[in-house]
């Protein structure tokens, strides 16, 4: 069955998210203005929730004996440029800017400081401080070169394949709230997910940030009731879910197809949350 490798220390996957930065992630989330509320920006949101999912990420690697590299992580920023917003750290041998977690794990940014609510054993809940990692800050500038973002992923997943030919295959999301300035992203998304290991082409997802207080539609298996041609053009860019990841979603209470694709459209930061945490979700972890 495609998708079954086992993920381990000596066959480990990778992740690449490639998080939009323009200039439109500088305002807030659908409805937010509507309803009168001082919101954060998409922008800050989506660093937030990246940031907390490498945590998640590295706290599922951890062992008795230290972080073990399972997974490696690529974190792209597109809108005044393309870049990685994680590095590997000096002096490490890799290859690409793919970052093994163990190093993530080490280096992020900076610690902050933030209150963490959590339940206080009486059925109510109260706040702690807790220190938060930050690898990366939030940007917003410019255009939307979705392209070139998503060629620059095929370079690092083709350096990636080239070593870890047999292994579970990359996974890329990509998080946008609007649609490309740099021309048609479906062939780059095609030529993407043309690579594969002997386990399965790499999988491509892709979320739209909410501009309406419209509800989200999340791993549709039809493009017919998406509302625009940029919605429809989103879906075709997306894979199909794999059986594990589409039992997770199950698991979380949505009504998947055989033929549901990773895509949501208009999301919220909670569809957000819940997207990111259901596609970065391969069961077979040893």
């Amino acid at each position: 069955m495609a998708y079954s490798a086992e993920i381990s220390r000596s066959a480990p996957t990778a992740f690449v998210f490639l998080l939009d930065q323009s200039a439109s992630m500088q305002d807030a989330f659908g409805g937010a203005e509507e309803r009168g509320d001082a919101a954060p920006s998409k922008a800050r949101v989506l660093a937030d929730v990246v940031n907390r999912l490498l945590q998640n990420l590295v706290l599922r690697c951890a062992k008795e004996d230290g972080v073990r590299d399972y997974f490696y992580v690529g974190v792209v920023g597109y809108g005044e440029r393309v870049q990685p917003l994680v590095r590997p750290a000096e002096g490490f041998a890799g290859k690409g800017d793919l970052v093994p977690i163990s190093h993530l794990a080490e280096r992020p940014l900076r610690l902050e400081e933030r209150l963490h609510r959590m339940p206080d054993g009486q059925g109510g809940t109260t706040e702690r401080r807790v220190k938060f990692p930050v690898w990366f800050d939030a940007h917003a500038r410019n255009g939307t070169p979705m392209c070139q973002a998503l060629d620059y992923a095929t370079q690092m997943i083709r350096a990636w394949i080239d070593v870890h030919p047999r292994g579970f295959p990359p996974i890329v999301i990509n998080v946008s709230d609007g649609e490309a300035t740099d021309g048609d992203p479906l062939r780059f998304a095609h030529r993407l997910r043309s690579f594969a290991t002997d386990d399965g082409e790499v999988l491509l997802f892709n979320v739209h940030l909410s501009a309406s207080s419209a509800p989200a539609v999340e791993l549709p298996d039809a493009a017919a009731g998406l509302p625009d041609k940029d919605a429809r053009l989103l879906f075709q860019m997306s894979s199909l879910l794999p059986f594990a990841m589409r039992a997770a979603a199950e698991q979380e209470g949505y009504a998947v197809g055989l033929d549901a694709r990773g895509f949501v459209f208009n999301a919220d930061p909670g569809a957000l949350v819940r997207f990111l945490e259901i596609g970065t979700r391969p069961s077979n972890l040893r």
